[in-house]
């Protein structure tokens, strides 16, 4: 697939409007193909214009985010369907994709009913911000910067653990996990985080109770902890997804390591230290 500079498809997103996201009614899914219709390169919709995103691009978005058939994929703003297409042929995933153009869509359905794909591959005629797609494991998108930031509250919410990956722009201050590109173009990976930040007690630790104090900026952490009276700053904190680990000492300066996994209030895992291995539960307060 051609693809112009990045710089150049940046300067042409920004001057030009498109068609991916904004109010729209949903049509049908079964409509008949317009078998007529072929997108232009550069077309104007309704918020954003449709340059293609390079089928070099796709392979890396779509590893960065280890897409398997165990997941479920949604691209917003679907537009010919590569993406949604791609995962499923290469990476088995159940895709969808949500396209606010009518004709757009019936062109991507057709692409997938040309691949073969149709019982992988879903394309959805609607509006981005209309469209339930909660059941996701991995989003795409290619939108506009200022969508992107729209979006930004409702997959902050989705099951942390999902993967979002962007082509060209970012999500503001929410800092990429990843950042990849293929010649001109670029694309970035975040994990959707747990949300850690407050108090917690724990329980399982000797010197009990343990309390925590966290503090989150996205997937960015850090914290302290109170035992027995004294007051420690968490090292090597970190969070991905569910996925909580950090490092602590006791008062003969040996190293504690936790590892666990944060499920809404309720914090699980283990404490390790040399041969010794203890089983602790944390609840937010």
């Amino acid at each position: 697939m051609n693809t112009k500079p990045f710089w150049t498809a940046t300067f042409l997103a920004f001057c030009m409007l498109g068609g991916h996201a904004s109010t729209a009614s949903v049509t049908s899914d079964n409509k008949t193909p317009n078998t007529a219709y072929e997108p232009i390169r550069g077309q104007a919709g309704k918020d954003v214009i449709w340059i293609p995103t390079p089928e070099g691009l796709i392979d890396k978005m779509l590893t960065a985010a280890k897409v398997t058939e165990q997941d479920r994929l949604f691209d917003l703003g679907a537009g010919d369907g590569i993406i949604a297409i791609t995962a499923a042929r290469k990476f088995g995933a159940q895709s969808v994709g949500i396209e606010y153009n009518p004709d757009m869509a019936q062109f991507a359905r057709r692409k997938v009913n040309e691949a073969g794909l149709s019982n992988k591959v879903r394309i959805v005629t609607g509006d981005i911000f209309k469209e339930d797609f909660s059941s996701a494991t991995v989003v795409t998108l290619y939108l506009m910067p200022h969508l992107n930031l729209q979006l930004r509250p409702i997959l902050l919410k989705m099951k942390p653990g999902t993967r979002v990956v962007s082509h060209a722009f970012t999500m503001g201050d929410w800092e990429p996990d990843e950042t990849m590109q293929h010649e001109y173009s670029r694309a970035y990976y975040w994990m959707v985080p747990a949300q850690v930040s407050g108090d917690w007690v724990i329980t399982g630790l000797e010197g009990g109770p343990v309390r925590l104090k966290m503090n989150q900026t996205f997937q960015h952490i850090g914290g302290t902890m109170t035992r027995g009276g004294v007051t420690q700053a968490l090292m090597g904190a970190r969070l991905q997804g569910e996925e909580l680990k950090f490092r602590f000492s006791t008062p003969d300066q040996t190293v504690h390591t936790f590892t666990g996994r944060v499920e809404g209030k309720r914090m699980t895992g283990s404490v390790s230290s040399g041969f010794t291995n203890a089983s602790i539960e944390g609840v937010r307060q």
